[in-house]
């Protein structure tokens, strides 16, 4: 029933912020219930009865054919990310073969080979995460850019956890909003892909107690594919520092490796050598080059 609530509550947030002028249907007067589109708006764009887009709303998708559900896709004009989810609603409705093999989750840390490809990224800050978002590694530069929250006795740290508990989140990302939205939306993207995984159902109930912000956003029903973005950051050393963040999947580990990068000849890439150099004068215990 949990499944069939999500699948209605996103279709209907995605034809609710639809009218009909942008979808190309003449406008009629009068008063209308619902905001958006109506049901038989949608299923007259989509190509089907009204009566079976009305089952597909309401949860049904187990039978849906992928051309359907491309349709629908296309009438609710739905990003990639939208799409995506969809689909992935869809295969997860269909009740799981028996005895049917599901892919092995890390638990110890990220195998050798990962971390030789962490640490060797030594001029570019970077993290291994899981996809529920649990970093569970970082390199020294990532360490200090994030002062000290990543450090290895705070791991595995969840990113949400740290964005919406953690108070120390909002000095450190200066877009913080956009972030949180980014970050919630990325985590209703994985929720609909792995409906089963029982930690990170109880990451987002945990969340949905503590706090009213992630509540606001998850309620909004937004996904994200979580691939480049631009972020700004503040760091107590090299101060406030634009980056992208760069996601790179490692689908036989099961894991995302997220690199920040900064445009080369920028303020950004001789804050990142600054840092980089600051870093190692702590660990060697020399003078620190911000004195």
């Amino acid at each position: 029933m949990e499944l069939q609530h999500d699948v209605r509550d996103f279709l209907a947030s995605r034809r609710a912020r639809l009218t009909q002028e942008q979808v190309g249907l003449p406008v009629s007067g009068g008063y209308r219930r619902v905001k958006g589109l109506r049901r038989e708006e949608v299923a007259l764009l989509a190509g089907v009865s009204v009566d079976y887009y009305s089952r597909l709303e309401r949860g049904h998708l187990a039978g849906a054919s992928e051309d359907v559900l491309d349709a629908v896709a296309r009438a609710l004009r739905l990003d990639d990310a939208e799409h995506q989810h969809l689909l992935d609603l869809a295969r997860n409705t269909v009740p799981p073969r028996p005895r049917r093999t599901r892919r092995a989750k890390p638990t110890s840390g990220p195998r050798d080979a990962v971390m030789s490809i962490l640490h060797g990224m030594s001029g570019i800050p970077a993290y291994v995460r899981t996809p529920r978002m649990d970093i569970l590694a970082a390199n020294d530069l990532c360490r200090a850019l994030y002062g000290g929250a990543l450090d290895e006795d705070k791991l595995p740290l969840n990113v949400a956890r740290y964005l919406f508990l953690d108070p120390h989140s909002r000095g450190f990302f200066t877009d913080w909003d956009l972030v949180a939205d980014d970050t919630v939306g990325a985590l209703r993207m994985q929720a609909g892909r792995d409906v089963r995984d029982r930690a990170l159902s109880d990451l987002i109930g945990e969340l949905s107690t503590r706090s009213d912000e992630f509540v606001t956003r998850w309620a909004r029903q937004n996904v994200r594919l979580h691939r480049t973005t631009r972020k700004r950051l503040h760091n107590r050393v090299i101060g406030d520092i634009e980056l992208t963040g760069n996601a790179l999947e490692l689908p036989g580990d099961g894991l995302v490796l997220i690199a920040y990068t900064a445009d080369p000849g920028s303020p950004a890439e001789e804050q990142l050598q600054l840092l980089a150099t600051w870093a190692a004068t702590q660990a060697s215990g020399t003078v620190d080059v911000t004195d």
